[in-house]
């Protein structure tokens, strides 16, 4: 069968609502006077299929919605930048969460972990029929989504996820660490990180792991060996963090995918990182692949 996708994004759908505040932590107070607050359709795998159909790759998505305004927003998000979504109706609603935005960019962010999951399952046909199509499957850490892991492995395509903040103990996580070719991870809640990717290596079946770490880069394990990735300087003041795990992942497997050794790739997520940094919450915008590659050109000819 031809596989006209390169990337099938599976969960991660969601709607946020963005409160800028004075501070984080913030301190307990009756109310506080903040700027407007908004709705945005996208949260993780949202961010991620719009940052690799950005960068040139065919992507599809897909997650459960419910019938209300949010999954609206959704559908609409994804019609409107082209690119194709299977829509899994659920009875529970779309997944949201409130994301409060400090003056640095920090984000804190509060999920409502009762939609969507429980017993609420992805189609097998249907992600069967989608993963033969593809070339690769970015798999979100969401219940419905663990369930399709043997399905995507039995199909033969290769596999990423993207484990967040995970402290490296967690049983729940476990599930998406080990079956993935592709491990994404940030080093925010770990006090060894590179005990926690040499762990992940060694229990898995992981080509290659990656824990970002903000300002700090990123840590590589590939061929047995972890190697430091430097962050890159936003070419803008920074606004936002919100994102920009997500756009590493985008723009690592657009390297990944065009044949890019592991630490170049996260040169280009480094990249894409930088960029999300520069965009404010409450908008949407992913770099595209004539921006970034002529980014990386002219950071190499200052080397």
């Amino acid at each position: 069968m031809s596989t006209d996708i390169d990337v099938l994004v599976l969960g991660g759908s969601g709607v946020d609502t963005i409160v800028y505040v004075p501070e984080l932590p913030l301190a307990y107070a009756d109310s506080y006077m903040v700027p407007p607050i908004e709705q945005k359709a996208g949260q993780t795998g949202d961010n991620v299929a719009l940052g690799v159909h950005a960068l040139g790759l065919a992507t599809h998505h897909i997650d459960l919605l419910g019938a209300d305004h949010e999954g609206d927003l959704l559908r609409a998000l994804h019609r409107d930048n082209g690119i194709p979504f299977t829509d899994v109706p659920v009875a529970s609603g779309t997944k949201r969460a409130v994301n409060l935005v400090g003056p640095d960019g920090r984000r804190l962010s509060l999920y409502d972990a009762t939609r969507g999951e429980g017993d609420d399952r992805l189609p097998p046909g249907t992600v069967r029929d989608l993963a033969r199509r593809s070339r690769h499957a970015h798999v979100s850490i969401t219940y419905p989504c663990g369930h399709a892991l043997p399905i995507l492995r039995e199909a033969g395509v290769t596999i990423s996820t993207d484990l967040h903040n995970w402290d490296g103990v967690e049983s729940y996580h476990e599930t998406f660490a080990y079956a993935a070719d592709i491990v994404i991870l940030s080093a925010t809640a770990l006090a060894d990180p590179h005990a926690v990717i040499r762990k992940i290596a060694d229990r898995g079946r992981a080509q290659v792991v990656v824990a970002t770490d903000g300002a700090r880069g990123s840590h590589v394990w590939a061929d047995g060996e972890i190697t430091h990735v430097p962050a890159v300087a936003p070419a803008d003041p920074v606004v936002d963090s919100n994102g920009a795990g997500d756009a590493f992942v985008s723009g690592f497997l657009f390297g990944w995918l065009d044949g890019q050794k592991p630490l170049r790739s996260a040169f280009y997520g480094a990249l894409a990182g930088a960029y999300a940094c520069t965009i404010p919450a409450t908008r949407t915008a992913s770099i595209g692949r004539a921006e970034l590659l002529d980014w990386v050109a002219r950071l190499e000819q200052t080397e």
